[in-house]
């Protein structure tokens, strides 16, 4: 009987050692810094596609820049958490001048990479950094207040999607990225005479490992049979280059 017992718990041992060691292999996961790095002076630089609405939302235009996002300097945020400072330049067509053009913060936490653009705070990532993984980003935007412009940003899931897979943005291919969906929606869509409303909502981002952010499309539009015009607009980056 004890030699049973010695055999039981030997194998009681085991099991709970491979469960653990089991475990410990499923929480593994690579750091977010991998793929939002932040180093002073690095920087990445964009084509912007802008689409807006002309003439009383009845003309769609798409404007072309391009843009660069460069890491200024390490300092605090709001809330007194190590923060990097991010500048951004604005090249329009024809001139050779990088003008400023906008501040944005980035916040690593260890387990979020967050990012705060025209006083949103977004949550572009998350661990684990895993297929499938989802998050709710927007949960610091105020959505749902009486007053707020940001009604459709409400309870958006990202999931990655791609994870550590080789990818192609613009003439650049690389070895290693996580594609961020963020959002893909539609209402009254087609539009028809008879349609009164119709809405179309699209945000995806690709992160490349060692590099960041390389590719973003976001499109938020509204269509008003009353006004017969659309309001809202859309942007597109595309890498074009890094240092």
């Amino acid at each position: 009987m004890n030699k049973l017992l010695s055999i039981l718990f030997a194998a009681i041992m085991l099991l709970g050692m491979y469960s653990c060691k089991k475990s410990t292999e499923e929480l593994k996961t690579v750091p977010l810094t991998d793929y939002a790095p932040m180093v002073v002076g690095k920087y990445i630089t964009y084509q912007l596609d802008s689409l807006v609405f002309t003439n009383f939302g009845t003309i769609a235009e798409v404007h072309n820049y391009q843009v660069k996002v460069q890491v200024d300097a390490l300092t605090t945020d709001a809330l007194g958490r190590p923060a990097y400072r991010l500048f951004r330049f604005i090249k329009y067509n024809g001139s050779p001048n990088w003008i400023p053009d906008n501040t944005f913060w980035a916040i690593h936490t260890g387990n979020t990479y967050e990012f705060i653009e025209n006083n949103l705070r977004f949550l572009k990532l998350m661990q684990p950094v895993r297929e499938g993984f989802s998050w709710k980003g927007n949960v610091y935007i105020d959505t749902r207040s009486a007053n707020t412009d940001f009604r459709y940003m409400d309870d958006w899931d990202y999931v990655y999607e791609n994870v550590n897979q080789p990818a192609t943005v613009g003439s650049f291919t690389f070895d290693s990225t996580i594609t961020v969906n963020q959002r893909e929606d539609s209402l009254g869509l087609p539009i028809i005479p008879e349609t009164q409303y119709a809405e179309k909502t699209l945000a995806k981002e690709i992160y490349a490992k060692n590099i960041g952010l390389v590719y973003r499309n976001f499109l938020h539009w509204e269509f008003q049979r009353v006004y017969n015009g659309f309001v809202g607009y859309g942007v597109t980056y595309t890498m074009i280059d890094h240092n």
